[in-house]
């Protein structure tokens, strides 16, 4: 009787073994994908200013429980590792379109105060959401995304100025608020916020490449406050080893990598082509993000 049972133990914990076995062999191709996931970040966020973080998101909220996050914490892990990884690409995109002239630095030092305090409160909105919800709100937001690429951004307005003039560039009472907003908003749905930034910035006036630069510098507060503020809200031992609060440091690691290699290729295609029937593409994109996050 006793070695029936033996063996029939042993015969229920063979499964666990091999799963478990099964799990670590796969880990480098969930790094790889990691990799490729930065890769097309990094572009996007170079060439459109647009959408690379939405991708990230939806991703995340569907790779990340595979290793060992709960279902429950999955989009706060989500949300927060997509935006920890934006402050790097978000660094080297601008970084290469200073290069270029086409970041307008007294804009980004008025937007800078709100991004950093509408990031930091939309992290704390975020992590008492339940993650459905949060599902749904970035679903809703690619839907938006993807509509704003789609028709094209408002019209431009005459900036006052010479563009390329510190008298040019934007930096009024409207354009600071926004930043509370734009911040705020970005954290909720772990994006950079270029899909507000850059429209936001065309009305006013700004060519569509200064508008893409100019929201890459933006895009380092962002990802900089609602990543601290996701990872000092975030439970603790809530996620497997190499999470801090929701962040979770592998994959954001391997995201920041391969998207700072390639956002100066998103810049310098943003430089050379016309990015119409790219954004028509993406649009539709987004919409299949978004209906594959709400089904």
């Amino acid at each position: 009787m006793r070695s029936t049972r033996r063996r029939g133990a042993r015969r229920h914990r063979a499964p666990s073994s091999a799963r478990i076995r099964a799990k670590g062999a796969a880990r480098p191709v969930i790094y790889l994908l990691f990799l490729l996931l930065g890769a097309c970040a990094g572009v996007l966020a170079g060439l459109l200013g647009v959408g690379g973080g939405l991708v990230l998101v939806a991703a995340l909220a569907f790779v990340l429980p595979t290793q060992g996050v709960p279902p429950a914490m999955a989009m706060q892990a989500a949300l927060a590792t997509s935006l920890a990884s934006i402050v790097f690409t978000a660094f080297s995109s601008a970084r290469s379109h200073a290069r270029r002239g086409s970041v307008m630095w007294p804009t980004v030092a008025v937007l800078v105060p709100g991004l950093l305090v509408g990031g930091w409160l939309g992290s704390l909105v975020a992590v008492h959401l339940p993650s459905a919800t949060l599902r749904w709100i970035v679903a809703g937001y690619c839907f938006l995304a993807g509509a704003q690429l789609l028709l094209g951004s408002p019209g431009a307005r005459d900036p006052g100025g010479a563009e390329g003039s510190p008298e040019g560039a934007p930096r009024d009472p409207l354009v600071a608020a926004s930043g509370l907003l734009i911040g705020a908003v970005s954290a909720v749905v772990g994006i950079g916020g270029g899909s507000m930034t850059v429209p936001l910035l065309i009305w006013r006036g700004v060519r569509p490449v200064r508008a893409v630069g100019t929201s890459s510098a933006c895009g380092v507060a962002i990802g900089l406050a609602g990543a601290i503020g996701y990872a000092m809200h975030g439970p603790k031992g809530g996620l497997p080893h190499g999470g801090i609060g929701y962040v979770l440091l592998p994959a954001a690691i391997c995201i920041a990598l391969a998207s700072v290699l390639t956002a100066p290729l998103g810049v310098r295609l943003a430089h050379r082509l016309s990015p119409t029937h790219l954004r028509r593409v993406f649009a539709l994109f987004l919409f299949l993000v978004g209906a594959t996050l709400a089904i």
